[in-house]
């Protein structure tokens, strides 16, 4: 189906979090929009938007007052009964009523609201399409579902089998999957054989290399800091320790509190004696100067186990391409991520803190002899990560 002034795309999205506010699906409405599409966004109301969308529509429906008796309610009456995404489909179709649409995009990072796409897109007779970022399975002990209250981590092992099942039936129905990862594809295939890879990736209009002489060399970290069975710290900095001491040597963390208060940990059961300087999250429009002005942007991961993590790209690792900065990825991912940072010679994925010490150490000359870093990236390999093709792909996926 040709895009034309009145055609119009239906997009259901878990809620919209800092630091990123999901760009990869800002990307496709972006892009969507600028074909010529009329996209209209809903999501659960959570964080205030901090981005501009003049293009397309964004509505959120607020669900949770608090977090504490409220939450706690409607999560086991969801957990009982799937209000949660019955509710969501029942506030859209009041919203949407005498409109048409010509198709519902589903995104989620796990499963909401995969449940209320298939009942919007079955009232108003329409094909889903469902966009999977993430799975449970993909991580061992359910990190990405912890919840901090006690007595919600004892529901933990019927909430996973609840939601797992709901999430199968819901992509059984669908009529296209994208996903993320070599990984994630060959795990969807189980359920719906109509899997494509559409992979994360870059802005190309942001993300691009501005090669900038700095006065110190610093290791760049943006983003949250993980549970250790996701990303494991200890080979970064079991490196650092071999160093020597470097002149003008500082790591630079862009992180939230509690990832501080990590790393401060490991700073101090390594013995680590360099310049440690602590940010919290920054506007999405600070990270392209704050890349550019690195040396080396640091990415955490975990090698590949029979319980996972499995498939995880982080975004963190695409923008750091984009701008061509040296990737270190600590520890590797053994996987994924691992093959991906080879085959466009993003940086190193770290198997040993030798590995690790050797190559802040290549990196640091190199900044000496210049003023700055840059990564001979394999550019032809790189293209194919801008998020512009990944959007252009979705788009004809819709047609």
């Amino acid at each position: 189906m040709q895009p034309t002034a009145t055609h119009r795309l239906l997009v259901l999205a878990d809620p919209y979090g800092k630091p990123a506010y999901a760009p990869r699906l800002r990307s496709i409405c972006e892009h969507l929009s600028a074909q010529g599409w009329q996209v209209d966004v809903f999501t659960e109301q959570w964080q205030p938007l901090d981005f501009k969308h003049d293009n397309y529509t964004i509505t959120t429906i607020p669900f949770y007052r608090n977090q504490g008796i409220d939450w706690a309610v409607k999560a086991l009456w969801s957990l009982l009964t799937d209000w949660k995404e019955r509710h969501f489909a029942q506030e859209i179709s009041k919203h949407i009523v005498g409109k048409q649409y010509d198709a519902v995009l589903c995104t989620t990072f796990s499963t909401f609201p995969l449940g209320a796409a298939v009942l919007v897109a079955k009232e108003n007779n329409l094909p889903l399409l469902a966009d999977i970022r993430d799975v449970d399975e993909q991580a061992p002990n359910s990190q990405y579902q912890a919840h901090r209250q006690w007595w919600a981590r004892l529901l933990r092992g019927w909430y996973k089998r609840t939601y797992i099942r709901r999430r199968n039936r819901a992509i059984r129905q669908a009529q296209r999957i994208t996903t993320v990862s070599p990984w994630h594809v060959e795990y969807l295939k189980q359920f719906n054989p109509n899997v494509v890879l559409v992979w994360n990736g870059y802005d190309k209009d942001v993300f691009f290399p501005t090669p900038t002489q700095v006065k110190m060399f610093d290791i760049v970290y943006t983003g949250r800091i993980y549970e250790s069975e996701l990303q494991d710290p200890k080979c970064f900095f079991e490196g650092l320790s071999l160093l020597p001491e470097l002149e003008n040597f500082r790591v630079v963390w862009y992180t939230n509190a509690e990832g501080q208060e990590r790393i401060k940990a490991y700073v101090k059961q390594y013995g680590i004696h360099c310049t440690m300087v602590f940010n919290d999250y920054v506007n999405p429009v600070q990270i392209p100067q704050i890349l550019n002005q690195s040396s080396i942007v640091l990415v955490f991961s975990h090698p590949a186990g029979k319980n996972g993590p499995h498939g995880i790209m982080t975004t963190k690792f695409f923008e750091a391409l984009g701008v061509e900065k040296p990737v270190l990825c600590a520890p590797s991912d053994e996987e994924c991520l691992e093959a991906v940072i080879r085959e466009t010679n993003a940086g190193i994925a770290a198997r040993t803190p030798q590995e690790v010490a050797a190559f802040i150490q290549d990196k640091y000359h190199e900044w000496q002899t210049n003023g700055y870093t840059r990564q001979a990236v394999n550019k032809e390999k790189k293209q194919q990560f801008a998020r512009q093709v990944q959007a252009a792909r979705m788009e004809e996926l819709l047609r």
